[in-house]
């Protein structure tokens, strides 16, 4: 089983529509540009350490994608801001995880945006 985090704890996956994984070694240019009738898409993180899903999100929103985002796998609660940041909705985590990074670890980071450097900066 898995938790979907989102920036008001855990939840269930209620994911109910087309849905597509792009593997977190896809390169830029092979990332899709037409967005018709997909309604959520996938990016693995095989490791925390993995940070190119993070890239790719960010381009998936350039490009136009409007749907859910969901960052998959070992993305950790410290992690969670740049996730939001960088164009996920949500993470799905193991259940192991959870036990191990409970809630409330991650709803510590869910106030994403008054945590962002700029806006500490007055940018």
């Amino acid at each position: 089983m898995s938790v979907i985090v989102r920036d008001d704890g855990f939840h269930a996956d209620d994911f109910d529509g087309n849905a597509i994984d792009i593997a977190q070694d896809t390169r830029p240019d092979d990332l899709p540009t037409s967005f018709e009738g997909i309604d959520m898409i996938r990016i693995p993180f095989p490791s925390f350490a993995d940070g190119r899903g993070f890239t790719l999100a960010r381009l998936l929103r350039r490009r136009g994608f409007a749907g859910r985002l969901r960052a998959v796998g070992h993305v950790i609660a410290d992690q969670y801001a740049m996730a939001r940041r960088c164009g996920f909705d949500e993470v799905e985590i193991s259940d192991e995880l959870a036990q191990r990074q409970p809630q409330d670890q991650w709803l510590f980071r869910a106030n994403w945006r008054d945590h962002d450097y700029r806006s500490q900066m007055g940018a």
